[in-house]
């Protein structure tokens, strides 16, 4: 009973020691400091210049190449609605429909007016005929064959009155089919069937904005814009100079086409120090909408710069601080500078560190100004950490944590 009691004793010993082995691994490998596989072992990297690519952004406003308002040119009730809100239409298709009755009938009234006018002018020209043979014989004075020229002549006068009157007449029918004067994207109505409208509405019908290209209005700093300018030239190649730009739409996925700076305000914004720019993107599957907000994002390549892993770093009071490897081994406590953007992953060193520094690129939280280490490189500790991990896997509990 004693022997058996024992033996289950040791074995539950066993298995207890393993678990707690597996434990302190698992949290070795998962700390926020990385793996430490010594007592004084970190991984050290020797950090060279590169260039590193970035992106900036900027808030943005989408508008379309045209924001056109529809107003009406005569008054009248709409008596139908020919799209819908948000349609997409075509030049010239119908949009509203004002009821014509009394301009059907003012149209009716001047092409009369024009028939009547002709019929007059052809008797009046027979008449002028028969009197200018008259005249010819002798037969009538001079004053009564001038008499039916001035007749002739305002019988043409009236033929040209009526027409223009009948022209105006047409004119004011059409006008009450209203029709979109680009391609474009209808906008909301304010005005329903029933209402009545006029050329002086405070509001117009709807607004047909042209989307197959579209402006991103943006601002950028007056020392970005020297940054992108100072190469010189006229304003033209400047902006052949730029690159293209991305688009982050609202829901922050980036749009697929890119777009190109096409005009840059030539007044700086003293409140602000800003200056207003203009960029152009394709819209053919009709995404952007004008009005939308999204984020211009601006590429842009540092060079001579220094990557350094985020996990390098120890942060200060707001400030960053590396452990660089010296001569004899210890490890100094130097502060570095690093560019305000970053990946998330790694930072941007603009000063504090030199071409060949070596840097602890990982566990940094435990080490000390002046402390000795052992250095190894980072494949060297993924090495060590993977056979700890085939050690514990395998039961080597003793050589688990060499």
């Amino acid at each position: 009973m004693k022997k058996h009691f024992l033996k289950f004793f040791v074995t539950q010993s066993k298995l207890m020691a393993m678990c707690a082995a597996g434990f302190i691994l698992f949290s070795c490998g998962n700390s926020q400091g990385g793996m430490k596989l010594g007592d004084d072992e970190f991984a050290v990297s020797a950090v060279s210049a590169s260039s590193s690519d970035q992106t900036t952004s900027y808030p943005a406003t989408i508008k379309g190449t045209q924001d056109i308002e529809i107003r009406p040119q005569v008054s009248g009730f709409i008596v139908k609605l020919c799209v819908d809100e948000g349609a997409t239409v075509r030049k010239g298709q119908a949009l509203f429909q004002i009821d014509p009755t009394q301009y059907q009938a003012a149209f009716n009234q001047a092409k009369a007016g024009v028939e009547s006018a002709k019929a007059n002018l052809e008797t009046v020209k027979s008449t002028e005929a028969n009197k200018r043979i008259l005249h010819d014989q002798k037969i009538i004075s001079d004053f009564e064959y001038q008499t039916a020229q001035n007749n002739l002549l305002t019988a043409k006068a009236a033929l040209a009155q009526a027409e223009a009157a009948l022209t105006s007449a047409r004119q004011n029918l059409g006008f009450c089919t209203v029709t979109s004067p680009s391609d474009g994207v209808i906008g909301t109505f304010p005005y329903r069937v029933g209402s009545l409208v006029s050329p002086s509405v405070s509001k117009p019908l709807t607004t047909v904005s042209a989307i197959k290209q579209m402006y991103v209005y943006f601002s950028m700093t007056e020392k970005d814009l020297l940054r992108l300018t100072k190469a010189g030239g006229t304003l033209k190649e400047q902006l052949e100079k730029m690159p293209e730009i991305k688009l982050q739409l609202a829901d922050g996925t980036i749009y697929a086409n890119s777009g190109k700076i096409d005009a840059v305000s030539g007044v700086i914004d003293q409140s602000t120090g800003s200056v207003s720019m203009r960029a152009i993107f394709p819209n053919e599957q009709n995404i952007l909408r004008s009005g939308g907000m999204a984020n211009v994002m601006f590429p842009y390549t540092i060079d001579n710069i220094f990557v350094i892993p985020q996990s390098a770093t120890q942060d200060i009071q707001d400030k960053k601080f590396v452990y660089v490897l010296q001569s004899d081994g210890t490890v100094k406590h130097t502060e570095i500078k690093v560019f305000n953007l970053n990946d998330g992953k790694n930072y941007l060193v603009t000063s504090g560190l030199k071409e060949g520094d070596k840097i602890v690129v990982e566990g940094v939280q435990v080490l000390k100004d002046g402390q000795k280490i052992t250095p190894i490189t980072p494949e060297q500790k993924k090495a060590k950490y993977e056979q700890a991990l085939k050690d514990q896997h395998d039961g080597n509990i003793a050589t688990a944590f060499k």
